[in-house]
């Protein structure tokens, strides 16, 4: 099919006799294709759909662009949630620490020498000193000393030495650790809250721990870190990557081979959601034939007959990368290993269970209009070795290339999707339109997680009228 005749098939109308958030694209369905495929059926959270209509009004710009909206996310958002810190491997002895920021808010997260990890407010209760820099993490502490006037805590928080003790009689030693905080941990992540009062991580993880239990993240090794930072509200730039509505414009050399029109959206609850794009599948807009599609995905040798161009690629791809990693890839289902599957947990991380499509995001803020994407390809842990050490960040400006970062095949992909900030933030502060104006199924993630922020501000009834 010609450029012109499959923009024809998605521009047309739409079918008004189904209910709002009911349409779909026409050609076969993700579900269609999965289903299909037999190695996918090791993998039943893949063949489950749980779409939502959460209605069509327009969402104001104002969320995004007023101070006053930022405000409320710093006073009832950041500190009141669940919140991805750092990977176990990122503190694996005694004493190792990681220090996790956002916005004014700052954890110390150590493995003390029970081996517990435990969270602590990076706050001296002495003066306030912070205790590590942000974003800073080492190795092999004996104890937790402030730089400032140096009183000393275990490494479990307790009270060890305040020097001129003399000065002190009106402490007591049980009342003077550090500020502890909820730590959890899940699929190698370790999670901190900064609310002693809020409910178990499982709460907020919903379907993830089963959906989860057979894909083995935390069997994996940061094999890359970047540290990027982008323009645009932090909530802006995270959305641009719950949808895969945005292929056609932004990365058009992949719309023959993938089925980003197809794609599939979940909604498991206030917390979680999830889109499933197929790839290696050809345009469901066009028609081409399985040899066709495997020449587009750069293969010159003859597709064995009855054979997909999807199959044969996998196939490609579990000898590849399993040689690569060192790891036997040939159990693996073509799902995994090929697709694009995103899961979000609110408010700002998405997990990707994917063999070559490895990322893992995160989005913090660092002012209303700018905010750090963090990414971490996780790799397989090399069958009969140690687990390898963690990727050191590399830290990218706003205008540097991801193509900077040595071993990152999604470079050119990535820098595609964050080019795109800069003109919707402009965009969004120019228009005299007061709100976007969002897909009812391809773009309902970003309602889902806009309906579960407002709950976390308060009752909606409470939030001006012009964020609403």
């Amino acid at each position: 099919m010609a450029m012109k005749d499959m923009m024809k098939a998605l521009t047309a109308q739409p079918d008004l006799t189904l209910a709002p958030g009911q349409a779909r694209a026409p050609g076969p369905s993700t579900q269609d294709l999965l289903q299909s495929e037999p190695s996918n059926a090791q993998d039943p959270a893949l063949l489950t759909s749980s779409d939502a209509f959460l209605g069509d009004e327009d969402l104001p710009f104002a969320r995004y662009t007023h101070q006053q909206f930022y405000d409320l996310e710093m006073q009832h958002l950041w500190p009141k949630v669940w919140q991805w810190a750092c990977r176990e491997e990122h503190i694996r002895k005694s004493g190792d620490f990681y220090t996790y920021d956002v916005g004014p808010y700052s954890a110390l997260v150590i493995r003390g020498e029970d081996d517990q990890i435990r969270a602590f407010v990076n706050a001296c209760p002495h003066r306030g000193m912070a205790l590590t820099d942000a974003g800073s993490c080492g190795q092999g502490k004996q104890f937790i000393r402030c730089p400032f006037h140096g009183m000393v805590w275990h490494l479990d928080g307790s009270l060890r030495e305040i020097p001129c003790r003399w000065d002190f009689p009106h402490i007591e030693d049980a009342e003077f650790g550090l500020d502890e905080i909820p730590c959890e941990t899940w699929a190698g992540f370790v999670f901190i809250n900064f609310d002693k009062a809020c409910e178990p991580l499982k709460a907020d993880l919903g379907v993830l721990p089963e959906h989860f239990k057979d894909w083995g993240l935390e069997d994996r090794f940061v094999a890359v870190h970047t540290v990027k930072t982008l323009p645009g509200n932090w909530k802006m730039c995270m959305e641009g990557f719950l949808e895969a509505f945005h292929v056609l414009g932004t990365h058009p050399e992949v719309i023959h081979t993938a089925s980003w029109a197809n794609t599939q959206y979940d909604v498991f609850g206030p917390t979680v959601t999830r889109f499933l794009q197929t790839v290696a599948t050809g345009n469901p807009n066009e028609t081409q034939s399985e040899t066709e599609i495997y020449r587009l995905l750069g293969y010159a040798d003859e597709l064995p007959e009855g054979t997909t161009a999807r199959e044969q690629h996998a196939q490609h791809q579990r000898a590849a990368l399993g040689q690569r990693f060192k790891k036997d890839l040939s159990a693996v289902s073509t799902s995994i290993m090929l697709d694009s599957i995103e899961y979000h947990l609110f408010p700002n991380a998405c997990f990707f269970p994917g063999i070559q499509i490895p990322l893992i995001y995160r989005f913090r803020p660092t002012g209303l209009g700018t905010c750090i994407h963090e990414v971490l390809l996780l790799q397989p842990v090399p069958e009969g070795a140690p687990r390898p050490l963690p990727a050191e960040p590399i830290h990218l400006g706003m205008n540097d290339s991801y193509t900077q970062v040595p071993d990152f095949p999604l470079a050119k992909v990535l820098d595609q999707d964050t080019e795109n900030f800069y003109r919707q933030w402009a965009g969004m502060n120019a228009s005299m339109k007061p709100g976007q104006t969002l897909a009812n199924y391809q773009e309902a993630r970003i309602r889902n997680f806009h309906n579960t922020l407002d709950d976390y501000l308060g009752q909606v009834d409470a939030v001006p009228l012009v964020f609403k």
